[in-house]
């Protein structure tokens, strides 16, 4: 498949990034930090796409440790693994923060370089998503799914803003900045507190808030992973609205019709329609093999936000649809088949099943969701760096500065 038109390509040309980001926290303390010490760290040769992938290699890390101590992300871990978890999603912001200003200091800038972050991000996204769940002990089930579908929209959201304002957008409080320190927070605390059971008490009591005639038994004995998720719902909303008011503002201002651009949440809309249904009339998914599926799901949104960018980048119209739903298609439909007849007397005999051949079917839609995105990854940086002329992990053309000067002389 070709995922960048030939009569497309010479866009790659008129790239100039853009962005703005409204953070205090980005502005007065980790700018300041990455400008004035990290970004001395690396040398002039390396290339900025290879410390994003530095960068990528820390949560990979984490998440094999995931896989060992807590494969059920419901298992408390020993203090060193949560403090891990902690340092290397640091070092991951760190790194992938300043892969710009190393792009700029070595003359680097350029459209693969936004699209390497985005995708890498993209997949980071739900990583952070298991190790959080582990971190918490929110286990297999749907408040881990909640969290996947906070992320993952979060991140859509953030890409259709920039396809459609020209411009990445970050709020006053956004995921790249405070909600990576808020889980660097959690990870380390969970570290000191000796395990990720503490987030089960109730957040109240734990305080030495008394229960109250007039505090509901609802609100007094949630957990503390429980409000989380009614923190992260209410920083998914504002982000959300903000998002959408920056695009129709944006689209306005250029004569375009506001409405038009939100058929783009539809690609997104779509899969998490499908997704709980499946999840549903599939508890030994849901239950117990809820791991592989999440990384077939994000892989979907990563698929949908790197057609995005790809399209931004070459000024191309709006990607819609998802080839990685047809697979959540057919595993909706056969598993719906045997519900109806228990539900209504009427419906088909399920060809998977709810067994063995169930599990299969979601470690077949991951490969084949791992293979699909692959390949658009190695497509599309292969054909940019073949047009630029470039390399993705080397410089090619190290800048010289003093020819530079000798040319303006």
């Amino acid at each position: 498949m070709v995922y960048i038109r030939q009569d497309k390509l010479p866009k790659l040309n008129e790239y100039k990034y853009s962005g703005v980001d409204h953070s205090l926290v980005s502005r007065y303390i980790m700018k300041p930090f990455y400008n004035n010490f990290v970004i001395h760290c690396f040398p002039m040769w390396m290339a900025p796409n290879l410390i994003t992938l530095s960068g990528f290699g820390f949560v990979i890390a984490n998440f094999i440790t995931l896989l060992w101590y807590t494969p059920t992300l419901d298992q408390d871990c020993p203090s060193w693994v949560y403090a891990s978890w902690a340092i290397g999603l640091f070092l991951y912001q760190t790194f992938d923060a300043v892969d710009g200003s190393q792009a700029r200091r070595t003359h680097q800038s350029g459209p693969l370089g936004e699209l390497f972050d985005h995708g890498v991000d993209a997949i980071n996204t739900t990583l952070e998503v298991l190790l959080f769940a582990a971190t918490v002990n929110l286990g297999q089930g749907w408040k881990t799914i909640a969290v996947l579908f906070a992320s993952s929209l979060t991140f859509y959201v953030q890409t259709w803003d920039e396809y459609h304002t020209h411009t990445l957008t970050l709020g006053i409080i956004s995921g790249p900045v405070e909600g990576i320190l808020t889980l660097c927070g959690i990870y380390g605390a969970t570290a000191f507190l000796g395990g990720g059971s503490f987030w089960q008490q109730s957040l109240l009591e734990t305080i030495g808030v008394q229960n109250q005639s007039f505090i509901p038994d609802a609100i007094y004995n949630l957990a503390w992973n429980e409000w989380y998720l009614v923190y992260g719902t209410a920083v998914l909303a504002f982000n959300t609205v903000s998002s959408a008011q920056n695009v129709m503002e944006a689209r306005r201002a250029r004569g375009q019709k506001a409405r038009n651009a939100l058929v783009g949440l539809l690609t997104f809309a779509a899969p998490w329609t499908l997704i709980p249904v499946y999840l549903y009339l599939q508890p030994v998914i849901l239950r117990h093999h809820l791991v592989p599926f999440i990384f077939y799901a994000g892989l979907i949104n990563a698929y949908s936000v790197g057609r995005i960018i790809i399209s931004h980048l070459t000024k191309s119209r709006f990607p819609r649809g998802n080839v990685l739903i047809y697979p959540l298609i057919y595993g909706v439909f056969d598993s719906l088949g045997p519900w109806l007849q228990q539900t209504v007397g009427f419906g088909w005999p399920s060809a998977l099943g709810n067994d063995v051949y169930q599990v299969a079917f979601v470690f077949m839609c991951l490969g084949l969701a791992v293979g699909v995105h692959g390949s658009f990854i190695v497509d599309v940086i292969w054909t940019i760096c073949d047009y630029l002329d470039i390399w993705c992990l080397t410089i090619k053309y190290p800048h010289q500065a003093e020819k530079d000067e000798a040319k303006k002389q």
